[in-house]
């Protein structure tokens, strides 16, 4: 059975929400298309930051004050590796290795990025399809006041500080969503789909920049709502405000609704932010005010729930 709903998904917002539908939704009503363009080799091993911080929360695994990792995890190799070169910056814990060493493998024996996926998956008893965007390289590139820089290097190793200039995605031109995505994307029977609380420019653009992805969008016949990651002005969490700033928009909910406005029907804000609603509503795009900060598992849920029924609600402009 095809599912029925479809999240696009990236980072730990991204990953809260995707929490929930994995607690509100069955195994075959959900697929969750992660962001692929912040993967990146690393001490000779590929990761994949965003699909292991879906899937270690789907699993109960993540470190709950990073948000990031794995629980109880130590940092033996990371202290080791120091001693010979600067390659600490990325942190990787002993048993987050583990994936990574795995992932490096498999692929090198030729499996998809897809089908590791699925068998890491299946190894943290997901029962849900955690899907990436793309088996394809694609590679999210920062153009700052201090050059262009791969993601991880603007991330994690430069803590956010260069300015953000613009941001593009080496390789979209040969990269194609994964066929299970793409075919979902276009399914008549699809009911939604959902934009987590993800950073825009460099969580889901990079999903949007994949061909047939954004004007599959605009023509499904399944509504499109999008959670907003920015509350009261500011990201929860990671740096999409700033980006915002420095890109030349106003770091609020009706820019974030512009953006998204050719294919979007409807955007859930936080009750903080309750004064874009009538701006955003000009738009032609519904608005949603509810508690949109998830603290707590019942949070994930609850916004989960919130954003099915108000999302299947809708129909399309």
């Amino acid at each position: 059975m095809n599912p029925s709903i479809l999240a696009l998904c990236g980072g730990v917002g991204g990953a809260k929400l995707a929490l929930g539908l994995s607690r509100t939704l069955r195994p075959d009503e959900l697929l969750i298309a992660v962001n692929t363009g912040d993967d990146f080799l690393h001490l000779g091993l590929h990761i994949s930051p965003d699909l292991d911080t879906v899937m270690y929360t789907l699993a109960g695994a993540a470190d709950p004050e990073r948000g990031w990792g794995l629980a109880g995890e130590t940092w033996n190799f990371m202290e080791a590796i120091a001693r010979f070169e600067g390659s600490d910056w990325f942190r990787l814990g002993d048993r987050d290795l583990a994936t990574h060493v795995y992932r490096t493998r498999a692929l090198q024996q030729g499996l998809g990025l897809a089908e590791v996926t699925k068998s890491l998956c299946d190894a943290f008893g997901i029962a849900h399809r955690v899907l990436p965007m793309t088996d394809d390289p694609l590679q999210t590139i920062i153009a700052t006041d201090q050059g262009d820089l791969p993601f991880q290097d603007y991330f994690v190793r430069l803590d956010c500080r260069p300015r953000v200039r613009s941001v593009r995605f080496n390789w979209v031109e040969m990269a194609r969503p994964h066929p299970e995505f793409a075919a979902l994307l276009n399914n008549r029977e699809l009911r939604a789909v959902i934009l987590c609380p993800s950073n825009p420019f460099l969580s889901i653009d990079p999903i949007l920049s994949l061909e047939g992805v954004r004007p599959g969008l605009q023509s499904s016949p399944a509504p499109v709502v999008a959670v907003s990651p920015i509350v009261g002005g500011k990201a929860l969490k990671g740096p999409a405000a700033r980006t915002m700033e420095e890109l030349g928009m106003a770091p609020g909910n009706l820019a974030i609704a512009e953006y998204y406005r050719d294919f979007l029907d409807g955007l859930i804000i936080d009750r903080i932010d309750e004064h874009e609603a009538a701006a955003i509503e000009k738009l032609g795009i519904k608005v949603k005010i509810v508690d949109t900060v998830m603290r707590s598992m019942q949070d994930r849920i609850d916004l989960a729930e919130t954003t099915l029924e108000f999302a299947i609600g809708l129909t399309r402009r």
